[in-house]
């Protein structure tokens, strides 16, 4: 069964996306992960400097939290069971 997931950002250790909800995704049956980042206000300063939206794959949800987590400063939040 496919689940889905917010990518919730408490703090932006980074300054790249900002807080709240940063990105949607959703895990295959397999363990694959898709993550799609959201795309960010075009007055943001970020924006203005070329950060876009992207599309990012990865083997697993684990995967994500590894490289994004920032030591829990970004989780992710289970929408489906």
């Amino acid at each position: 069964m496919m689940r889905r997931f917010h990518v919730q950002r408490d703090q932006d250790v980074t300054g790249l996306s900002g807080t709240g909800v940063v990105a949607d995704g959703v895990q295959f049956p397999d363990g694959t992960t898709v993550v799609r980042w959201r795309e960010l206000p075009q007055n943001s300063d970020n924006y203005q400097r070329g950060v876009r939206a992207t599309t990012v794959v990865f083997p697993d949800a684990r995967a994500v939290e590894a490289l994004h987590g920032h030591n829990g400063a970004t989780h992710l939040e289970w929408l489906d069971d």
